[in-house]
């Protein structure tokens, strides 16, 4: 019997090698204030000590990684949902403006209400617009579209319609030039190029003759695409003027299309100008326009945050699991701290140091392991598609035909703040596990 108890106090002393050096002192106010940072210490210890055991060690090390894993598809998924956003919110308003003023059968007097509106601080852009509701075609090629009439010269030289122009030029659209801009995807629906003819019928009504019908020859001097469906495939662009011969309107604009300085300052500006000049006027901006689609897209932001801090959850069960070791292997080093004086909580905070530990490591590799994917994303993005052979966003579903990113640095301190409370959640069963162990039982048949 007399080797087995020189084992029995080989691995007491070797149990006892992280805490000897430290000189822990009776227990005491003064002394529980000094214990603290020993605790957090130990713990270190502990953790680094686990390279002996290899499976713990491989599980702490698939705990930081899962961590990681998490926060970083947590950031690049939240970075693609807000550049999504912001693609889509441009875009749908490239066309219609970040708001619209417009009155009952037209506006007459537009040119007055357009200098009021430049002269509101905040409003950058007031452009009239004519809309028709026609259909275009070419030979036996025919599709409903709605045309817009314009004006190039009051078009800002940035504006999406001008960027967006991908052959042909904007400023061919003068009056009477039955010049006419198509989008991408139906120059290609009726099979027209740029110096082909189309024709465009328009639906009319004229008091006391009931609806009647106009039928014009343009020729196509330009194609644009703006990256959403819903434009490229049924807008055109001809003249104001040439719309309002079309249209028969006689002097009068469908709506006068309004451009702030910033986009998400337009309710606020547009609300305050209508107060002041905007009586028998119908005044919406973006907001009211495309709500649905933000309102979607705000819902699933916030469903997939949920569900992607599965990831975390799960990794954070594998932290539970590695302490759980952890405290199994030490029971006779916690049963030594607490005949040194060590309380309770002490030793909760030895082993919640271990988890909040590699819960630090997995978000700190997650934030910058996502941060990097999210701002190269338009880089990775098509590389992905053709090594794989498959789209994230096919044309045919999204309005957004690429793959945007744009990072918010609010998102990541949610993420990080939601990954760490897991993690340090994960704790607390096993430190409380390691705080019941009774020094008496353990030391007991030592």
């Amino acid at each position: 019997m007399r080797p087995a108890k020189e084992t029995s106090h080989d691995q007491r002393s070797a149990a006892g090698r992280d805490w000897l050096h430290c000189r822990v002192a009776p227990a005491g106010p003064a002394t529980a204030a000094m214990r603290r940072p020993v605790a957090g210490y130990i713990g270190l210890r502990y953790l680094r000590s686990q390279r002996a055991n290899q499976f713990a060690s491989f599980v702490t090390i698939a705990s930081a990684l899962g961590v990681a894993l998490g926060v970083a598809a947590l950031i690049v998924v939240l970075s693609v949902m807000n550049g999504f956003e912001h693609e889509l919110r441009d875009r749908l308003t490239s066309i219609t403006g970040h708001a619209r003023v417009t009155a009952e059968g037209g506006l007459g007097d537009w040119q007055a209400t357009r200098e009021q509106l430049l002269a509101y601080p905040g409003i950058t852009a007031a452009v009239p617009v004519i809309e028709l509701e026609a259909v275009i075609g070419r030979g036996s090629a025919l599709a409903g579209v709605i045309i817009t009439g314009t004006e190039p010269g009051l078009e800002a030289a940035d504006s999406p319609l001008r960027q967006g122009m991908r052959l042909g030029a904007l400023d061919a659209l003068q009056a009477g030039s039955r010049a006419i801009v198509l989008g991408d995807a139906l120059a290609a629906r009726i099979g027209v190029r740029v110096g082909d003819p189309v024709t465009v019928l328009v639906p009319t009504k004229h008091r006391g003759q009931g609806l009647q019908s106009r039928l014009w020859q343009f020729t196509v001097q330009g194609i644009f695409e703006l990256g959403v469906k819903e434009h490229d495939g049924s807008r055109a662009f001809i003249s104001l003027a040439d719309a309002a011969a079309l249209g028969g309107l006689e002097g009068r604009v469908s709506a006068l299309r309004v451009t702030t300085e910033d986009i998400f300052a337009a309710p606020r500006l547009i609300a305050g100008w209508s107060a002041r000049h905007g009586s028998g006027l119908v005044v919406r901006d973006w907001t009211q326009d495309h709500v649905t689609y933000f309102r979607a897209i705000r819902l699933e932001k916030t469903m997939m945050m949920v569900l992607l801090s599965l990831i975390v959850g799960v990794a954070a069960f594998n932290i539970v699991a590695t302490l759980v070791m952890v405290v199994t292997d030490k029971r006779g080093s916690i049963a030594i701290l607490r005949t040194l004086g060590f309380s309770r909580g002490d030793i909760v905070r030895v082993f919640a140091v271990q988890g909040v530990a590699i819960g630090w490591l997995g978000v700190i590799a997650g934030v910058a392991g996502g941060a990097a994917l999210a701002a190269n994303i338009a880089q990775v993005a098509p590389a992905l598609e053709r090594l794989f052979g498959f789209q994230f966003m096919p044309a045919d579903v999204y309005y957004v035909t690429a793959l945007p990113a744009e990072l918010h640095w609010a998102d990541v301190l949610v993420v990080s703040a939601v990954a760490l409370l897991i993690t340090a959640a994960a704790t607390i069963y096993p430190a409380a596990r390691a705080a019941g162990v009774e020094p008496a039982e353990v030391l007991r048949y030592e």
